[in-house]
């Protein structure tokens, strides 16, 4: 690796693993900031989850420390603030990797899961970004990363709520960046394609009764460049705009899809 992140505090939201055969956006994060020479602080509901990220990092020579963060309960936010202020005294980095999936048509979706998927993919980066963000104010400086999906350009009949929370999601980013601007803070978006990764894979292997193979041939199918990324196909993407390299770039929303994209017909 470059060192591109070298003597930066990094803190991942959302950097644990769900079930699955492969490694998912938010732990390729925090493997790959800690490869690039960043602290690495790894949030995540699942303590144990966010520990083994930790242990990862560690076994490759990298500094990373585990906290466990509901993002819709407001003292564990807050409390997070408090750890890297005390623990860090500043964060130049904040990735945010939270998110859960609809399935279901209009009609098929209750409103307590509406609310709740809202209040994790929307309303949990909020208050993340309105806790932490006041220090990257206050030290003047920092990248401020959320993770989007390319389904927030797309309708689909199934997936209304999750589509319409990552739109959501795309626009307060774009407000904070030009809040945050004037403070030297950026903030942008990555959207992902289609990943191999355990919530776009697995679950969805789960979801339908279809093999794994059928899946990945299915997602497949879908990239113009003929084969699902990896989670840290999407690392990557974010080291840079986590990295000097971009400092002259924020608001934007990154698709990182293979040139699925290109088949988006404007309307």
């Amino acid at each position: 690796m470059t060192g591109r992140l070298d003597g930066k505090v990094a803190v991942v939201v959302g950097g644990g693993q769900s079930a699955g055969a492969t490694i998912g956006n938010g732990r390729a994060a925090c493997i790959t900031f800690a490869r690039e020479g960043a602290t690495v602080l790894v949030a995540d509901r699942v303590l144990e989850s966010a520990e083994s990220t930790v242990k990862m990092i560690h076994d490759e020579g990298g500094t990373a420390a585990a906290i466990e963060v509901d993002v819709t309960a407001t003292a564990d936010v807050e409390g997070l603030a408090a750890r890297v202020r005390s623990d860090y005294g500043r964060v130049d980095v904040l990735h945010n990797n939270v998110g859960i999936i609809s399935t279901g048509a209009t009609d098929e979706i209750d409103l307590d899961f509406w609310n709740r998927m809202f209040a994790i993919n929307l309303d949990g980066i909020w208050q993340v970004i309105k806790h932490l963000g006041p220090i990257m104010r206050e030290q003047g400086s920092g990248s401020i990363i959320n993770i989007s999906s390319l389904a927030s350009f797309l309708a689909g009949p199934e997936n209304i709520g999750y589509a319409t929370s990552k739109a959501a999601l795309n626009s307060m980013s774009r407000s904070f960046a030009k809040e945050y601007a004037k403070h030297h803070v950026r903030v942008n978006v990555i959207a992902p394609g289609a990943v191999e990764t355990p919530i776009g894979v697995d679950q969805l292997v789960e979801r339908t009764g279809l093999s794994r193979e059928k899946v990945m041939e299915m997602r497949d199918s879908t990239v113009p460049l003929g084969k699902q990324g990896s989670a840290f196909d999407v690392a990557k993407a974010a080291v840079f705009l986590a990295s000097d390299d971009a400092a002259w770039i924020t608001g934007i929303i990154l698709p990182v899809d293979g040139g699925a994209t290109l088949s988006i017909i404007p309307t």
